[in-house]
């Protein structure tokens, strides 16, 4: 009996969101990056510290202060966008591809995440904080920031801006592996498409019985998908309301 409770409360506690990043609420857009990053940490934190994979971005102990606390702390005293907010994920993977043994770990996140704010706000927005600033909110110096963000731009080859388009590609991917959350689209088509993931073997079954001009392959779909919403940032490049939409 609890365990059907259990599962009752998951399905109703379902937390629905807008369609693209930055119309969401950046406290939703807070707890599901720390929960990727927690889940990503915990792997990472059983990889063996050597010589190798000791960067600046390396404390000698977890800080004190949890994650969770950490990133709402650098959201509520930075004024940070949510463009900035979500870039960080994109950051992540580019460093972590040019750089294999780079690893976001307990004992870098914190570190990582306020020069990553950093960065990500000079390069994205017209008006941001001062080093300084960003040092006090993140609990390190100045001097400490100033050489932290250094690293930062060597590690990532100065490769900091990126588009709509591909900042939506990550949201809609964070939001799909958080069970708590669900986007709302345009497309009703596209939220029964999420449902019909659980029944992917009856459908795919179906599909071979469909003519073949009838069928609509993956591709076809990420195509269009993409196309998509290509069109719907090329209308926002105009809106200033909207902060950075390239």
């Amino acid at each position: 009996m609890n365990e059907i409770t259990a599962i009752k409360d998951k399905i109703t506690n379902v937390v629905l969101v807008p369609e693209y990043y930055y119309a969401i609420d950046i406290d939703y857009l807070t707890h599901m990056i720390v929960d990727m990053l927690s889940r990503l940490i915990s792997h990472n934190d059983l990889i063996p510290l050597t010589q190798d994979n000791l960067t600046r971005f390396h404390s000698r102990s977890p800080p004190n202060i949890s994650l969770s606390d950490y990133l709402r702390r650098i959201v509520k005293y930075t004024s940070i966008e949510k463009s900035c907010l979500l870039i960080l994920l994109i950051y992540i993977d580019r460093i972590c591809e040019s750089h294999p043994h780079f690893t976001v770990s307990s004992l870098t996140v914190h570190r990582f995440l306020i020069t990553a704010v950093t960065v990500s706000s000079k390069s994205l927005c017209d008006s941001y904080c001062t080093n300084s600033h960003y040092a006090k909110v993140g609990g390190i110096s100045t001097q400490e920031i100033n050489t932290l963000e250094l690293e930062f731009l060597k590690l990532i080859d100065w490769h900091l801006s990126t588009t709509g388009p591909i900042l939506q590609q990550y949201y809609a991917n964070l939001v799909d592996q958080h069970s708590c959350y669900e986007r709302i689209t345009s497309d009703p088509s596209k939220d029964e498409s999420k449902r019909q993931k659980r029944r992917r073997s009856s459908a795919e079954a179906i599909m071979t019985q469909l003519p073949m001009e009838n069928r609509v392959s993956d591709k076809q779909k990420e195509d269009l998908e993409e196309e998509r919403i290509q069109n719907h940032f090329n209308t926002l490049l105009d809106d200033e309301s909207i902060p950075y939409i390239a």
